[in-house]
């Protein structure tokens, strides 16, 4: 069973910048795949980037291409999520989790994740 614990959240200015850590324990994580999603008030939860353990292959949303950059530090079990040019539409709570799927496809569905944190708050002002 893999815990995973965001932070780095706050409250940022439109076009400011803000990264998220996600500290991960409980498994060896070389067969992970690690994501980040948030849900805004009243939406469902959305992809927003994932990459892998072991390759370090990286997929985003469009809406954040560009703008958002996921990076894993294997030594200490992190992973992050760099976000730049951030926009008061980026506002949600955002959350990581972790699965062992290889299919690249499923990567944005939230189902295929498990050891969901227990998020973290980013807000943008415009």
């Amino acid at each position: 069973q893999v815990q995973l614990v965001e932070s780095g959240g706050g409250l940022v200015q439109a076009g400011g910048s803000l990264r998220l850590s996600c500290a991960a324990s409980g498994r060896t994580f070389s067969t992970y795949t690690m994501g980040w999603f948030r849900q805004a008030r009243g939406m469902d939860r959305e992809f927003v980037a994932a990459i892998t353990w072991s390759g370090g292959n990286t997929y985003y949303a469009d809406s954040v291409k560009g703008r958002f950059t996921i990076s894993r530090d294997i030594a200490k079990n992190t992973v992050y999520l760099q976000m730049n040019s951030l926009k008061p539409e980026d506002t949600a709570v955002y959350y990581c989790a972790a699965t062992t799927t290889r299919m690249s496809s499923l990567y944005t569905s939230a189902s295929i994740y498990g050891g969901w944190g227990q998020g973290t708050q980013v807000t943008v002002s415009s």
